[in-house]
């Protein structure tokens, strides 16, 4: 039988797996679904209609699941689903999809520092990191291993690729390249996420594969249409990953300083 403490609120209309745990002064309203293990903190707020996957821990101050924050929404049914094995630290805040039918979702193991912000209708992918204070818009896609370090601002409807990481205090307009590091006001790229590619066991023939294909794409001078040739030319699957990406782009994707910057391998 779940454990909730005698001062934490649980609707009749939301279904808590047995070894569920809510603390003092949380609210867990109707149409929410709390998986196996689910640790809810004191003073946190779920509302439905929201579903957490198994062990994933909500910490003080955390609001899950509350209205958009969008002046189109009209009270449509909408969902937010979050994935096993997450940490939403203190805080957060994590709002359900505008659309009718529409859903916020958060992969597994993804980790969301204090105050972070995750916006209607936004995806996550698995292993995602928000670093304290970060802001993601709406519509905002953040694929897997993605790093979003603290105080970054993502325009609704950006993409930031798999294995990238955005560094702190960025304002993110456009798209940031997967396997790149983006920084800045405004961004630019700077380079491959060489310790989350060594990290997510990309090989030394991987990594040189995509820093032939960064130098291409961004330092070469080529024709954007020209350097996607010539990067598919190169025929890895790492490097046919950024070229898709860069041709899904409805937004831009954020390029190369003027100067060059020094790459270590």
């Amino acid at each position: 039988m779940a454990r909730v403490h005698p001062h934490a609120v649980v609707d009749p209309g939301a279904k808590l797996a047995d070894d569920v745990a809510v603390g003092a002064f949380s609210w867990v309203g109707p149409g929410v679904e709390l998986g196996p293990g689910v640790a809810v903190a004191n003073h946190v707020s779920v509302m439905g209609p929201t579903t957490i996957g198994p062990r994933t821990k909500l910490y003080p101050f955390a609001a899950v699941g509350g209205d958009p924050q969008d002046k189109k929404y009209a009270n449509e049914p909408t969902r937010l689903v979050i994935g096993a094995d997450c940490q939403i630290r203190e805080g957060v805040t994590i709002h359900r999809g505008t659309e009718a039918g529409s859903a916020t979702v958060v992969g597994s193991d993804c980790f969301l520092m204090g105050y972070s912000h995750v916006a209607h209708n936004c995806r996550l992918g698995d292993g995602v990191i928000l670093a304290n204070g970060s802001l993601l818009a709406g519509h905002v896609h953040v694929a897997e291993k993605a790093f979003v370090s603290g105080t970054v601002v993502v325009h609704q409807f950006c993409r930031i690729g798999r294995l990238a990481m955005v560094g702190g205090n960025s304002t993110i307009p456009m798209d940031c390249l997967p396997f790149v590091t983006t920084v800045g006001t405004p961004a630019r790229a700077l380079g491959l996420n060489l310790v989350g590619l060594r990290r997510a066991g990309i090989d030394g023939e991987g990594r040189r594969a995509l820093k032939e294909g960064y130098r291409i794409l961004l330092r070469s001078g080529l024709a954007l249409e020209a350097a996607l040739e010539h990067m598919t030319a190169l025929r890895h699957p790492l490097v046919d990953e950024m070229v898709a990406f860069v041709r899904g782009s409805k937004r831009g994707f954020h390029r190369a300083e003027r100067a060059r910057e020094a790459e270590a391998e």
